[in-house]
């Protein structure tokens, strides 16, 4: 029996221990490493999650796939590796860049 493929057709991929939900995702993972090791960026986290609070209410959670500090731009970075995207990722990105000005948002 062949295991049941993905909504997207995503493959999942395994580097590091790390099962990532997509070939594409491992291997902007394997390229932020080579970035860290090269002193580019540093603090290189998986799946950060940030709570959406608005006027003291929490309206939701915005995951990124991965989060660093950016050496070149002096700025924390949360970032999208993007193949499709989901029906309410896109009001979840705006709500969190509004929230977190400071925090540059890339897609990738």
């Amino acid at each position: 029996m062949l295991p049941k493929s993905s909504k997207y057709r995503a493959i999942k991929t395994e580097v590091d221990g790390i099962v990532f939900p997509s070939k594409k995702e491992a291997k902007r993972y394997g390229e932020l490493k080579l970035l860290q090791r090269a002193g580019r960026i540093e603090g290189l986290t998986c799946q950060p999650k940030y709570e959406l609070v608005v006027n003291g209410k929490k309206v939701g959670r915005y995951t990124a796939d991965f989060s660093y500090f950016d050496r070149d731009v002096r700025k924390m970075v949360a970032e999208e590796v993007k193949g499709y995207h989901v029906r309410d990722y896109a009001l979840r990105r705006n709500v969190f860049r509004a929230l977190n000005p400071d925090i540059e948002h890339r897609e990738i």
